[in-house]
Formats: structure tokens, sequence, C-alpha cells
């Protein structure tokens, strides 16, 4: 029976703050007060008043800044995510079959139109989530890709952030961010296509601004604080395992980090060796990971392998690290998770800016239901039908039949016409 030697005072979900009639209200007025209103926003929020849309010149001169280190990091990361992405790619094919002689049905992948990618800003220079949106948009085939991001107030976006997003292939890069970069991608605004789909990570504004606008504009998901679950066992070097929980509590102080294992001395080992990690890291990230270690940590102590497996499906992480023996075993036991890291040879900061597959994940238990960002989530999946009159037949008998069973007249009407037309000579039961 599983125990837990540290659970959690708080969850995302117990203090969520009630934001939703504030983004309401914003975007309310954007809605009527168009690009004035956005920019009013810009000012007021990120202390921004420059362009809206970042010129080709302005652009240029942010890269010139940008170190060839700096440069050949991201192309290397963009590379691998790209690599991942065409994979997934070749994965998305159209499809047709003969469902009865005569009758053909197929579907079609087809890129949307325009995207929205959002880039977080504030205390971190979130590279990774341009290089992961827009990369992922482009090998889709999306037509037009609008990146965004919070300006900082006398610099705007950061020149890395700049040079991720045009190298990976934004068409436009809005200085903006928050609730106004959403709604501004969402309702076209600034000379930009409006956004079919609006994907990327964001805080808890710019995830209920997707939220509101979800069904007007397609979106990836809903998105909470970040968290992770490590699976560990007694050959698992509790260093590592203390460095990993750390390295993602530091995303914030309602970020989650769970431990669960099989051996008490691993948990007592690497619940000791937490304090002084966090204490070692700089003030701003050392602050993130005290109140996430303090307040949402949780220490599960499980009976076995079978136990820990059910733990974990149970808390659906969005990152799911396993450090145990037998990883094949993990692998195909393991059911709910948005992103999957094998072995101590991974880490979750691996995936989060680097390895390839996305980071955009599903976070506070969607992990159940939904994976994460892919070149999926930017296609349309249509289907298509064509018939010879032979085979119309029996689908327009059934038709009817089915019409009328639930009392839709004129839907058994579009069949009988049909019946009447091709076989003039013959008469049908249609249940009329």
């Amino acid at each position: 029976m599983a125990t837990y030697l540290k659970k959690a005072e708080r969850t995302s979900q117990t203090d969520q703050q009630d934001v939703r009639e504030a983004v309401r209200k914003l975007l309310a007025e954007i809605e009527t007060g168009g690009e004035d209103a956005a920019r009013a926003m810009a000012k007021r929020f990120d202390g921004w008043e420059g362009a809206a849309v970042l010129s080709r010149d302005a652009l240029d001169e942010a890269i010139r800044l940008v170190p060839q280190q700096a440069r050949d990091d991201i192309r290397f990361a963009r590379d691998n995510i790209q690599r991942f992405a065409e994979a997934q790619r070749a994965t998305i094919r159209d499809t047709e079959v003969e469902i009865l002689p005569g009758l053909m049905a197929g579907q079609r992948q087809i890129p949307v139109s325009a995207a929205g990618c959002y880039v977080p800003g504030g205390r971190y220079a979130h590279i990774a989530s341009a290089m992961m949106t827009v990369t992922t948009a482009k090998v889709a085939g999306v037509g037009h890709i609008t990146a965004c991001s919070p300006p900082r107030p006398d610099t705007g976006i950061p020149a890395e952030i700049l040079y991720a997003m045009d190298e990976c292939g934004a068409d436009a890069i809005l200085n903006m961010g928050g609730v106004q970069a959403v709604a501004s991608m969402a309702l076209g605004l600034f000379g930009l296509p409006k956004a079919d789909i609006l994907v990327g990570p964001g805080n808890q504004f710019v995830a209920e601004a997707k939220r509101i606008l979800f069904g007007y504009v397609g979106i990836d998901m809903v998105a909470g604080p970040t968290d992770s679950l490590i699976l560990a066992d007694g050959g698992a070097d509790p260093a590592l395992v203390a460095c990993d929980l750390v390295g993602q509590a530091e995303h914030g102080y309602n970020s989650p980090v769970w431990l669960v294992t099989d051996n008490a001395h691993l948990a007592a080992d690497v619940m000791a060796r937490v304090p002084a990690l966090i204490a070692a890291l700089p003030q701003v990230n050392a602050d993130n990971a005290r109140a996430a270690w303090a307040d949402y940590a949780e220490v599960v102590l499980c009976d076995d392998r079978e136990e820990m497996a059910q733990v974990s499906d149970r808390y659906a992480p969005e990152h799911l690290h396993v450090q145990c023996a037998d990883l094949d075993w993990w692998l195909a036991r393991l059911t709910a998770y948005g992103s999957l890291f094998l072995g101590e040879e991974t880490t979750v900061a691996f995936g989060d800016k680097a390895s390839g597959p996305n980071h955009v994940l599903p976070t506070s238990g969607a992990a159940r239901y939904t994976g994460g960002l892919s070149v999926g989530k930017f296609f349309k999946t249509v289907t298509w039908q064509r018939s010879t009159r032979d085979a119309a037949r029996p689908v327009a008998e059934a038709t009817a039949r089915i019409s009328r069973l639930e009392g839709m007249e004129g839907h058994a009407r579009t069949a009988d016409i049909r019946l009447a037309k091709y076989f003039p000579d013959e008469s049908f039961n249609l249940g009329n």
C-alpha cells in the first residue's frame, strides 16, 4: 500500500486564482477597441510602446547581437525538433477505402492556414518554446506562422528568442504578450491573418484566454503549472534523482515535483539532499524551487513496481522520468504521461530544450486523455465519400428507414428521391 513520506500542502487546483472574469473583461476590451486596446494593454502590462509587429530591419539588428555559440546551439536543438516532427509528419497520411462495392470513402489531412505561437516571457527567456512551437507548425505546412512573446520595456523580446523564431520559420513576430497577444492573433489585428489555432505555454492569464477563445479558434491545450514525476528503484542514483527534482521545481513556486519509489533508503537520501541543492541555486531560481518543494512536492513509498506504475498513472504527470531497472517493462506498462524519459542517461531538461520531442505537454492530470503538441495538432482530418448508383441503393434504403425511426422525414425523403430517380421501376420498404 502506497505511503506518503511527504504530502503536498497545496495543489495547482486548490490555489488556482480565479482569473476568468478579469480575462473576459480584457478580451471584451480588445474585441471592442481593437488595436488601440491591445497597444494600451502592452503599455500597461509590459511597459512596451514600440512597434506591435517587428520589422525585418529590427529583427536583423537584434539577431546581430546573438553570439555564434548561441546560434549553433539553437540550430542544433531546432534540427533535432525538426527531425522528430518530420517523423511524426510521415505518419499522417491521406486514406481511402471501398466500404461497399462502388462506395468509396476517405480522409484528407489538411494543415491549417494560420497559427499563432505563444512564447512565454517573464523571469526566464523561453528560447526553447519558440523552437518547439514554430518548428512544428512549419513542418506541418502551416501557411502563416505568427510568433509572439512579452517584450521587455526597453529592449523588447530578447534577441535569442527572436533568432529562434526567425530560424525556425516564423512569418511574423508580434511584440506582445499576455491576453493582448492571444487576442491579437485570434482576431487578426495589426495586419496579421486570423489564427486558426493558438499554441504554446503561458501563464494563467494566457491559459484562460486560450480556454475562452477555444471554439472561435483551435488551441493545443489548456496548460497549468508544469509538473514532473520520477519513478526510482533502489538502483537509482540519489544524487541524480534529487538534482532532477530540483531542476524541475525551479519552474515556479507552484510547479509540483513527485518521487515515487519502492525503496525507503533512496527516498530518505533524496529528501536529505534537496535543501542543499535548492540553496545552491541563484536566488530567484532557489525561491521558486524552495516554495515548490515545500508546498507541492510529494514522496510516495510503494510496495513494488506495479504499485509504483499504478500511482504514476493516477498522477498522469506532464513529465515522467523512469530511473529503474528493466526499462522495457516500464515503457510497456505505463499509460498516462505527457512525455516519458527512460533511464538516467536522459532527463526532463533534455526534452525541454534540445533532444527533439515536443515540450508543450499536458499538465494537471490532462495526460489521462491527451498528448502534447505535435505535427498532428496543426492538421484537420476531413472526410469525403463518392458512390455509384448501385452502391447508393442499400445506403439510401437504410438511411430512409433510420431517418423515419428518428422522426426526421426530411432526411428520409432525400434518400427516397434518389431511389425513385435511379430505380424508377422498383419498389422499396422505406418505412413510410
